[in-house]
């Protein structure tokens, strides 16, 4: 009978780290540009106006303003009372 336990191999050890995924700024609160809008798999959320998709389909602001969901579409509001925005974006 052996005395010391032989080395063998084992299957566990490995653990990867989490996406960290969803919205990270809902609507009505202030994008900066380059702000990580939402972080998701796929084209759940598509980019609207100011904002840009990125290669892991997350979505970012290219534009200051404020953060509005229409839909399954994202848009940023540019805070500059002077920036041209689409008509549907102008609040009465």
């Amino acid at each position: 009978m052996a005395h010391k336990k032989g080395q063998g191999s084992t299957k566990n050890g490995r653990d990867s780290n989490p996406q960290y995924r969803g919205v990270k700024l809902y609507g009505g609160e202030r994008a900066k540009p380059g702000a990580i809008i939402i972080r998701q798999c796929g084209t759940h959320f598509h980019p609207g106006f100011n904002v840009r998709k990125g290669k892991d389909d997350t979505l970012f602001s290219v534009a200051t303003g404020t953060v509005v969901f229409k839909g399954n579409k994202v848009h940023v509001d540019p805070a500059d009372p002077e920036a041209p925005r689409p008509y549907w974006l102008v609040s009465n």
